[in-house]
């Protein structure tokens, strides 16, 4: 087997979802970390050097036996997206939950660990009071927090060695919904009524998602059960749109206005949901996960949305 860019070989991995905006930064990750990716797709991406691309057609359907010869570890991203309040628990279930406990099912015996990317949507809804520890009792408020979280409970009850992580808003390079609508506000030369919006928010950059999976598949012990995945300290979001024009080379440009009448606005222009995902509370603590060893790469939120938008490409 080929180690990658110098690295001993870790061994194959099976990664799912690496046409993904995650996905395609963890498969960079996973190869350069020394393992061989085998990547199921739907559609054709470009893949790092030395990896496998295997066609399938829908995730629900596919023959995972013949994927997994030669695997020694699966990391299982793919699944139905938060798609909003209009689909209803069906296709969530048959693709999160049924899907998943299939691969899961296949992999039994065969695989030395198994990480199924979840949700701290499994967890909270939109928004949550307090911080979230795994001690929490799991409060999905959606289909899709629903379905995941049943997905978790699935894999805990067969013979494998799995690891269920729940990260939170991811942002980086590609980012896509609210941060990429965040990351436009940031861009805009004028100044932003923003300052008094302070509820905390955990943001995870792809740089700690990719250490977190690296970590729980070459940790020395099976990371068994749930683990929320989060940059450490929380920002608001005047904070976070801050950081973001640090990182872009400008000056923060931030005003107070009262957080009512910017809601207000919002859900008038039809972006009410919008509002509740980027603005509300929803702190999440990545204790368990760094006292089994983890190590994030990126120290904070605030360190990784300025790294990100200071690295080349992103312009200024």
């Amino acid at each position: 087997m080929t180690a990658s860019r110098g690295k001993a070989s870790r061994g194959r991995v099976l990664l799912t979802g690496a046409s993904g905006f995650a996905g395609a930064a963890l498969a960079r990750s996973l190869s350069e970390a020394g393992w061989t990716v085998r990547a199921p797709l739907r559609r054709p991406v470009a893949l790092p050097s030395g990896s496998e691309a295997v066609p399938i057609g829908e995730l629900d359907a596919v023959d995972w036996t013949p994927l997994l010869a030669g695997v020694d570890a699966v990391v299982h991203g793919a699944g139905l997206a938060h798609a909003g309040p209009g689909l209803d628990e069906t296709p969530y279930l048959r693709i999160n939950r049924d899907a998943t406990l299939r691969l899961g099912e296949a992999a039994a015996g065969r695989v030395r660990r198994f990480v199924f990317l979840s949700s701290i949507r499994a967890q909270s809804g939109q928004t949550a009071p307090t911080v979230l520890t795994e001690d929490d009792r799991p409060a999905p408020t959606d289909a899709y927090g629903r379905s995941k979280l049943a997905a978790e409970e699935g894999l805990a009850r067969l013979d494998l060695a799995a690891t269920s992580l729940r990260p939170v808003v991811i942002y980086g390079p590609g980012v896509k919904a609210n941060m990429a609508l965040l990351l436009r506000l940031a861009r805009l030369p004028l100044p932003l009524p923003l300052a008094g919006l302070t509820a905390p928010r955990s943001l995870l950059s792809l740089d700690n998602l990719s250490g977190a999976v690296c970590h729980a598949l070459e940790a020395d012990a099976p990371l068994q059960g749930p683990f929320i995945v989060a940059d450490q300290g929380p920002l608001g979001l005047g904070e976070i749109v801050a950081a973001m024009r640090s990182g872009l080379g400008r000056r923060p440009m931030l005003s107070p206005a009262p957080a009512g009448l910017i809601a207000a606005a919002l859900r008038a222009a039809g972006r009410g949901d919008a509002w509740d995902r980027i603005a509300g509370p929803l702190a999440a603590d990545p204790g368990r996960l760094i006292r089994r060893g983890w190590q994030p790469p990126v120290a904070s939120t605030r360190e990784g949305l300025r790294r990100w938008l200071s690295s080349p490409g992103h312009g200024r």
